[in-house]
């Protein structure tokens, strides 16, 4: 395993540490499912194996038809999180389950959580919630769930921020209730973009505490900073620009939750939808948690997995921890049914730590790049369609058949 040798990668290495051991980190998903159904093409018989974050895109996997989802997390507290989804589900009726969800408050949270969700999770999760339950008091600076964890307080404080020091509060409603992108890109252009983007605030968003609290650590950092002109504060503007700019915003959940507070019924995630309620209680037995990593959770688990979501965790595994990550593909290429896809995401614009990796292959040691198919065009036309648009690049491959 490397470790970090400079005294600032010490520093930052600690820095996310810190925040990464002891805070919930997501309190949704930043990965654009919309993306993700398409590239997997998913099937009924589908197992999926897919990184936990928040759980939201694990509950859509589900709506779309598979036959299993396993959400994998090293991280048990994000783990709690979606033990508390799968529990309201199943419990709640779905006024109750969108209060907690969609509203990111409920007044009846805590008799709803100790009557009918608590009994449901694991001993970590029920140690977590009887700490924690007050995220969805409603009261308080961060009245929503949303405002939570550490991505929820970094939103609540660019809020604050653009509310109350810059007067962006009407700019910003107007931004909302734009109906075409050349209304989007009018207010942007009028109102928001010259007030927001001082130089103080270029300077914060490339700090390295700033970029932890959303679960960004220094490697990849330092792979925007090496590979995308200007560096880590101009990829943040170009990536929020194409977002208000080149994208309709009525639908962008992902973004307009951090400057609400909450979702609506006309834009949210899919299992926050009441059409789908009814039958994602019925899905729940299909949903496996599991606290470990991907290699622990791949050398337990039954052979004949069909489709993997990496997200953006290989970034770090590539400096961190690069034997592991060989020993990570080894468990997948020996899991996964022949011709099974694998999606990830990655901070740089391009992934160069993956093709060299010697892995064990049919008893031979191979380069991974020999064996993997890249479906690059559709990858990055996607990746321009990406709702979210905070990573780099979007990877499509294929194992060998």
């Amino acid at each position: 395993m490397l470790r970090p040798t400079s005294v600032s990668e010490r520093v930052n290495s600690r820095i996310f540490n810190a925040v990464h051991s002891r805070n919930l980190i997501y309190n949704t998903c930043w990965e654009d499912p919309r993306l993700d159904r398409i590239a997997l093409t998913f099937q009924p018989d589908d197992r999926v194996v897919v990184l936990t974050s928040a759980g939201c895109n694990a509950l859509d996997y589900l709506i779309a038809g598979v036959a299993e989802v396993n959400a994998v997390d090293v991280n048990p507290i994000q783990n709690s999180l979606l033990e508390f989804k799968k529990a309201a589900i199943t419990a709640l009726d779905y006024e109750s389950f969108w209060e907690f969800f969609g509203m990111g408050a409920s007044p009846r949270s805590k008799p709803l959580y100790q009557q009918h969700i608590r009994e449901q999770l694991s001993p970590y999760a029920q140690k977590y919630w009887d700490k924690h339950i007050d995220f969805f008091a409603g009261k308080g600076w961060r009245k929503s769930f949303y405002f939570r964890g550490s991505s929820g307080l970094l939103a609540k404080l660019m809020l604050t921020n653009a509310h109350y020091l810059q007067r962006l509060r009407k700019p910003l409603e107007n931004l909302l209730a734009a109906k075409t992108l050349e209304e989007q890109q009018h207010v942007y252009n009028t109102s928001i973009k010259d007030r927001f983007w001082r130089p103080w605030l270029k300077f914060l968003l490339a700090r390295s505490l700033t970029l932890s609290l959303v679960g960004v650590p220094w490697p990849q950092r330092n792979q925007i900073k090496q590979q995308y002109p200007g560096g880590v504060s101009k990829f943040i503007r170009d990536s929020i620009e194409a977002v208000v700019l080149d994208l309709p915003f009525q639908d962008n959940y992902f973004w307009r939750v951090y400057m609400q507070g909450h979702y609506t019924p006309e834009c949210c995630p899919e299992y926050l939808k009441a059409e789908h309620f009814d039958r994602l209680k019925t899905l729940m037995p299909r949903l496996k948690i599991h606290t470990n990593t991907v290699t622990g959770f791949l050398e337990r688990a039954e052979p004949g997995l069909t489709k993997f979501t990496l997200l953006d965790h290989m970034d770090w595994m590539s400096f961190y921890d690069p034997e592991g990550l060989v020993k990570e593909w080894n468990a997948i290429l020996l899991k996964a049914r022949p011709g099974s896809r694998v999606i990830f995401r990655s901070a740089g614009l391009r992934v160069d730590f993956l093709d060299h990796l010697k892995v064990d292959y049919q008893g031979q040691q191979r380069e991974l790049g020999e064996l993997l198919t890249y479906h690059r065009e559709q990858a990055q036309e996607l990746h321009h369609r990406d709702r979210v648009h905070t990573y780099g690049c979007f990877c499509i491959v294929d194992l060998p058949s």
